[in-house]
C-alpha cells in the first residue's frame, strides 16, 4: 500500500499481507492488506489523520465472533495492544474507566477480586471491552449498557470525543455510531459487592457455559441474534422462543456443510472441525437462515460479523 512507506513517525507496527485469520477463534479466512497496531492513542491518531479517506478501515478484537472471508480484508486492519487495556477505579464513585481492548473475561475477574459488581456476565462474553460497546454484547440476563456511562471514542479523522450510552443509541447487538468508530475507552458504573460472592458467579458462570457451550471447538459465539418478541409474535410463534430453538426444528443440530457444522451441544454455534473455509460456514449460517424462514416466515439476523472479500470477488469489500 503506497501511503504506507510515505508514513513518517509512526510509532506502531504495521505489517504488510497480514495473517489475520490466525488471530481469530474460527482460524479462517484471508489475509489483510495491512495491519497496524498503535504504540498508543496519539499514534493511532497520528496514522488516522494520514490514512486517505479511500482506504477501507476495518477494526479488529480478539477475533472471538467474526468470520474473515475468504479473499481477506482490504485496506488496513486496525488492532490495539496491551497499552489499551487500561483499567482506572475511582473509589469515590465507583466509576470504572477499560481500556477497549482489555479481555472481557479478564475485566469481569479483576471486577470481582476488587469487590465491583456489575461486570459479572463479561465472563461469559469471549472478546474485548470494544467489541463489547460495538454490539452491546450481553450475556445472562445483562448487557453492556446496563453498566456504561459514555465512550471515548476515535473518528475516522483521528479526532477523540465522548459519546454518552444515550447518544449510542444501544439497541439489542448494535449501537447506532459509523463502523469506523473507534472505541478507545469507556465508563461504567459499579457497585460495592463481596469478592468472595462475585468470583463464586463467575466460576458458576464458566460451569454453565462448558455444560452447555461448545468452548473447546474453534467456534465464534453465538451465530445468531434471538428474534424480538415482536417478530416471533408476528410469525405466530412463542415470544419467548430462541435461535437455538428455531434451529433446531429445521434439522440443524449437527448439520454439515464442507468442515463447518452447527454444534451438536449448543446448536446456534458453528464450530470449524479443523478443515473449514469461511465460505463453508457462512454457507451454513445462510441455510440455517433459509431453512427458518421457509419453514417459519422468520428471518434470522446473524450476530456474528463477516468481514472482508470473497475468495472469487476482489473487487466488493464485504461488510460486517
Amino acid at each position: 500500500m503506497s501511503f504506507l512507506s510515505n508514513l513518517t513517525h509512526i510509532r506502531g507496527l504495521i505489517i504488510e499481507n497480514a495473517d489475520v485469520a490466525k488471530g481469530s477463534w474460527f482460524r479462517v479466512g484471508g489475509p489483510a492488506e495491512s495491519l497496524f497496531q498503535p504504540a498508543d492513542e496519539a499514534d493511532l491518531s497520528h496514522f488516522l489523520t494520514a490514512c486517505p479517506e479511500t482506504i477501507p478501515i476495518t477494526i479488529l478484537g480478539l477475533g472471538s465472533n467474526i468470520i474473515i472471508r475468504d479473499g481477506g480484508i482490504k485496506g488496513v486492519v486496525i488492532k490495539l495492544g496491551k497499552n489499551f487495556n487500561r483499567l482506572e477505579h475511582d473509589t469515590l464513585t465507583n466509576i470504572v474507566e477499560i481500556g477497549a481492548g482489555a479481555g472481557d473475561v479478564a475485566v469481569a475477574r479483576h471486577a470481582a477480586k476488587q469487590g465491583l459488581g456489575g461486570f459479572e456476565f463479561l465472563s461469559g462474553i469471549p472478546g474485548s471491552i470494544g467489541g463489547a460497546l460495538r454490539m452491546n454484547a450481553g450475556a445472562y440476563g445483562a448487557d453492556i449498557g446496563d453498566i456504561l456511562i459514555d465512550a471515548r471514542v476515535m473518528d475516522r479523522d483521528g479526532q477523540i470525543k465522548i459519546v454518552t450510552k444515550e447518544e449510542m443509541q444501544l439497541s439489542y447487538r448494535h449501537n447506532s455510531l459509523p463502523y469506523d468508530t473507534i472505541f478507545i475507552s469507556a465508563r461504567f458504573q459499579a457497585y460495592d459487592d463481596d469478592s468472595e460472592k462475585l468470583l463464586n458467579t463467575l466460576d458458576d458462570i464458566k460451569k454453565q457455559r462448558e455444560e452447555t457451550q461448545p468452548v473447546k471447538d474453534r467456534t465464534g459465539g453465538s451465530t445468531f441474534a434471538n428474534p424480538s418478541p415482536s417478530d416471533l409474535m408476528t410469525a405466530d410463534l412463542p415470544k419467548d422462543m430462541k435461535a437455538w430453538q428455531l434451529i433446531d426444528q429445521v434439522g440443524g443440530r449437527g448439520f454439515k456443510i464442507g468442515g463447518a457444522m452447527m454444534s451438536e451441544k449448543h446448536c446456534n454455534f458453528m464450530i470449524n472441525d479443523g478443515h473449514a473455509t469461511a465460505h463453508d460456514l457462512e454457507s451454513l449460517g445462510e441455510e440455517m437462515r433459509r431453512r427458518v424462514k421457509e419453514k417459519f416466515g422468520l428471518t434470522l439476523q446473524w450476530e456474528i460479523q463477516r468481514i472482508g472479500q470473497f475468495k472469487d470477488d476482489f473487487d466488493t469489500c464485504g461488510e460486517a
